[in-house]
């Protein structure tokens, strides 16, 4: 399939882009849930793209071509705002789920909820002694909650009193529950990833997706880190797009200037082929699939860091001016990588990468 079939054109995506992005920088500066950008991107049907095709979703040629289409997608949704490509990769994770462990009814209940524009979450990280389980009511909160108090509805992972943790369909958009006083971060502020308390609430049968320990099967849970890498990745070449509109004539014609723009689109393009390979390894679950994921977010990080480095050098001074694109697009990127274990997953890749070659199909060095 061809990228104009798999998903949008870029024309299009560039149009998306900039409304996007117009909207990102006014909740940058007054930080709050972004209602318009996700009912923007659900009037342009992407909310229900990735869905199970018996919830309305598009049908796909096969897994790997479905993985690409949506790359692009979270690739797009980052170049234009990353607290708007977290909210929209975690609503992906949860269609996945749904499509991975959803029966039948649950699948037609996700369906009616996206008809009406309806925004999922997945909420996993959680203060000691957790979420748990008990008959059935749910004790514990959740924090980091990514769209805390303004989603409708989270898949929450439960531990109950034996066996793995579950996956609970919840109600995410309860206000009262939603504690965001301690979201004061530089980036990502329209994440609103606050902290969501779960206690009280009663579960019946149909809430619970799945069978214990589905969230945690390999190598789905661990391959599936390619598709935050895929927002960050927007985020690059969005910075990159940045650094290239604010180098003056001048800058231009500056051959230092020019080695330096160079070495941003290296990064960019160098971060690009990693998640790619590791969306297509990811979406057919190869043996390696895991041990991939966890080098691309090494990858990802290094480029990013690059880039940022880069573009501050290129833009002097302005590029730390409240307002501009390039301060923006810095500060969530210096969030959003901070994802959980990057030195211990870059040392689990890399004990199996001295066993064997990762990279394999026929090109294994070793």
């Amino acid at each position: 399939m061809s990228h104009e079939t798999r998903g949008v054109s870029r024309a299009t995506s560039i149009d998306l882009e900039g409304q996007l992005a117009d909207l990102g920088a006014r909740y940058d500066a007054s930080p709050h849930y972004p209602v318009e950008s996700l009912a923007l991107l659900a009037r342009e049907g992407w909310g229900r793209r990735f869905a199970p095709v018996e919830s309305g979703g598009t049908a796909y040629d096969g897994p790997a071509d479905k993985a690409l289409a949506l790359m692009d997608a979270l690739r797009c949704v980052g170049r234009a705002d990353l607290s708007v490509g977290r909210l929209f990769e975690g609503h992906v994770n949860a269609l996945a789920l749904f499509d991975w462990y959803g029966d039948p009814r649950q699948k037609a209940w996700l369906g009616a909820v996206l008809a009406r524009g309806g925004w999922f979450g997945v909420w996993a990280t959680e203060p000691p002694p957790g979420v748990r389980l008990i008959g059935d009511r749910l004790h514990g909160a959740k924090m980091f909650a990514t769209g805390a108090g303004g989603l409708r509805h989270a898949v929450v992972t439960a531990q109950p009193e034996q066996g793995e943790r579950q996956l609970i369909i919840v109600a995410a958009d309860e206000a009262a529950r939603a504690d965001l006083s301690g979201w004061r971060v530089r980036g990502m502020r329209a994440t609103t990833s606050g902290r969501y308390d779960l206690t009280g609430l009663k579960i019946e049968p149909e809430q619970r997706l799945g069978r214990p320990g589905d969230y945690d099967r390999e190598p789905r849970f661990t391959a599936g880190a390619w598709r935050f890498t895929a927002v960050q990745l927007g985020g690059i070449e969005g910075l990159v797009l940045a650094l290239r509109e604010a180098l003056s004539e001048a800058a231009r014609g500056d051959p230092i200037q020019r080695a330096r723009f160079a070495d941003a689109v290296v990064a960019a393009r160098t971060a690009w082929l990693w998640v790619r390979e590791a969306a297509r390894r990811a979406a057919s679950e190869a043996p390696d699939a895991e041990d991939f994921a966890r080098a691309t977010r090494g990858v990802v990080e290094r480029s990013a860091l690059d880039v940022m480095e880069l573009a501050a050098r290129a833009v002097g001074t302005r590029s730390a001016f409240d307002g501009e694109r390039v301060d923006k697009i810095t500060r969530d990127l210096s969030l959003y990588l901070r994802q959980a274990g990057p030195d211990h997953a870059k040392d689990q890749a890399a004990r199996t990468w001295l066993d064997r070659d990762l990279w394999g199909e026929g090109d294994a060095l070793w």
